[in-house]
């Protein structure tokens, strides 16, 4: 392109260090999705790629902050949700595109604050992936002791990339069918813990409380609830991932609001149900938060060793594959929208003949392959599951904070943005959502543990950062869907004199 025509695409003084290519259809062509998504289907992917944090994860919560500390800080994190998942219902319906937070963030803060934005996105999906297959393992040793952790990681990988790679109808009908399949373990175990009366609420504060706390209260202190936020939010961590779907979906504006409400609201009750029954069972809260499979424990406890619980056991695995399944659409699909904008290396974004990312999608289960076999064999051992969620959750917070930002400036400055659908608790909800996702961020950094493997993330996104501004901001693609609309309304702002 020439200066002016530059110029004219981004606008004012940004043009000296954004640079934007035209592209022909050809591109764009190898590089389209199919719509294959409705709103029960989306539903099952949201909660299904949430699911297993109801399996595991949210007990080392227990651990860092006791019982109440735990409750008290899956309050705050859940009405983090609500308030972030109206605000993006919101935005999906105005802006559909495959880049979700990224094109979100795109339009609000330019091209620099939409890659800061994915790249973190990118890594919360990535790392979520990671967390849930080292769980798979933790279920499966048990049973089969012989077979080492490695083998399972990998055999999770190689499944669901495959399943994601040949086409999203079988994603997401696969997906639907291992949410209901979690979601029935969870009742019968919620049903058998009551109807045996298998719960005791004892077994809440039998943590051993820190000089000075209270055995039956805050065993860790007010710092416990600081400490237990990272570990509540994988609870609902990934029901933001829906708004990637917004180019596989029949009807946007009708379906991805209603998949992204009701699924949280789904996610409420189960986060509720899990906490307070699998901690009150079996060897309570000191057992529980350090677990390595949580429920496999609590159905133990209320059923019995036996074939029964040994069934319920591989059925409650469905609720960590829904994650893995879930989670590799999710990271394919930023990595696709980044890459068929010019952010990634653009090669990431072509699609096969099934209408999906396959290279995208296969180099982010490398990667994050990767950092379960390096953070294992560092040494983390019983806690590398415990380090790689803090790393996702790390990643997961700053894109919130972002996208919620985001959410506030475009409903300021851009009043003119058609808006289908919109959020009932407006500009205060982000405000709420941002100061609580900022808290969740240093809380991150609350356990020595896995502060090394936090600062890890955040040096990947350092050097993130300096790819974009050494490579990729001179290799932007004009036509790529979120860019074009940015461009749009930049071009607009800047009236006829910038032309």
């Amino acid at each position: 392109m020439k200066e002016s025509e530059i110029k004219a695409v981004t606008g004012g003084p940004s043009s000296k260090f954004i640079r934007h290519e035209n592209v022909g259809p050809e591109y764009l062509k190898q590089r389209s999705l199919h719509k294959k998504a409705g709103w029960i289907s989306l539903w099952g992917l949201g909660v299904g790629a949430v699911l297993s944090g109801e399996f595991f994860g949210w007990n080392f919560g227990l651990a860092a902050g006791g019982f109440w500390g735990l409750a008290m800080a899956t309050v705050l994190m859940a009405t983090m949700y609500v308030c972030m998942v109206y605000c993006i219902s919101e935005l999906t319906a105005a802006l559909p595109h495959a880049g979700g937070f990224y094109a979100f963030t795109r339009c609000a803060f330019g091209p620099f604050g939409g890659f800061i934005c994915g790249v973190t996105d990118s890594m919360a999906y990535i790392l979520t992936v990671a967390v849930t297959v080292v769980a798979v393992s933790g279920y499966l040793q048990p049973l089969l002791p012989d077979v080492p952790p490695w083998v399972w990681w990998i055999a999770c990988y190689s499944v669901f990339l495959g399943i994601n790679i040949f086409g999203v109808e079988l994603t997401l009908k696969s997906q639907l069918l291992l949410t209901l399949i979690g979601i029935l373990v969870l009742v019968v175990f919620f049903v058998g813990v009551l109807y045996k009366g298998a719960f005791d609420a004892r077994l809440l504060f039998n943590l051993a409380p820190d000089v000075g706390q209270s055995a039956t209260f805050l065993p860790k202190g007010v710092f416990g609830i600081f400490a237990a936020l990272p570990f509540a939010i994988w609870f609902y961590l990934c029901i933001e991932g829906l708004p990637l779907a917004a180019e596989e979906t029949h009807d946007v504006v009708r379906d991805i609001p209603r998949a992204m409400i009701s699924g949280i609201f789904t996610l409420l009750v189960l986060s509720l149900l899990v906490l307070v029954l699998n901690t009150g069972v079996g060897g309570g809260v000191e057992a529980m938060g350090k677990s390595a499979a949580p429920l496999s424990d609590g159905l133990v406890a209320v059923f019995g060793q036996g074939a029964f619980t040994t069934t319920l056991i591989v059925l409650a695995l469905a609720g960590l594959l829904t994650t893995i399944h879930g989670s590799i659409y999710a990271y394919g699909r930023v990595i696709f929208a980044l890459s068929r904008a010019g952010y990634f290396p653009r090669v990431l974004s072509i699609t096969g003949k099934g209408k999906t990312p396959w290279i995208a999608l296969l180099v982010g289960g490398i990667v994050g392959l990767g950092c379960v076999l390096l953070i294992d064999h560092f040494g983390s051992g019983s806690k590398l599951g415990a380090a790689l969620l803090n790393m996702a959750v790390f990643g997961a917070v700053i894109s919130y904070s972002i996208v919620m930002a985001s959410y506030i400036k475009l409903k300021i400055t851009r009043k003119d943005l058609p808006r289908p659908y919109q959020s009932p608790l407006g500009i205060a909800g982000a405000v709420v959502g941002i100061s609580l996702a900022l808290m969740a961020l240093f809380a991150c950094f609350a356990n020595p543990d896995f502060r090394s493997a936090v600062w890890a993330t955040a040096l990947f996104l350092f050097l993130s950062v300096g790819y974009f501004v050494l490579f990729s901001r001179t290799r932007l693609v004009a036509q790529a869907p979120e860019e074009e609309i940015a461009l749009a309304a930049a071009a607009a702002a800047a009236g006829p004199d910038s032309q």
